[in-house]
């Protein structure tokens, strides 16, 4: 199965956060990646056939990633169409090539090329 649109939650301590989605949810993990210091940084939760992606960073809501085959051209519509951009691309150590922005009511947005 092919997705394209990942629910997305960011945690200040993505390893804690991973322990109690799977306790309290029953959510499974299909994949936890590590830091070079070895800490959790970015997992991923199947619930039913569905990914739900964590990852470390400040908490602020939960935002959504959009797999696109060309992030670099997205990223210039979006820029043009006055979204704020809160990452410029950055190619990521997983693969993804990738970059967030936020909408005129503040929600969050990642777009980029991994697909899980």
């Amino acid at each position: 199965m092919t997705r394209t649109v990942y629910a997305l939650a960011r945690y200040r301590d993505c390893a804690a956060a991973l322990d109690f989605l799977v306790s309290a949810f029953g959510f499974r993990v299909h994949e936890a990646s590590k830091n070079d210091q070895g800490v959790v940084n970015h997992a991923e939760l199947l619930a039913g056939d569905d990914i739900i992606m964590i990852g470390e960073g400040s908490p602020g809501g939960p935002g959504v990633y959009v797999a696109v085959d060309d992030p670099d051209a997205h990223l210039s519509r979006a820029r043009a169409a006055g979204a704020s951009i809160t990452m410029e691309l950055t190619d990521q150590p997983y693969g993804s090539r990738e970059y967030a922005c936020a909408d005129p009511e503040g929600n969050v947005w990642f777009f980029g090329t991994y697909r899980p």
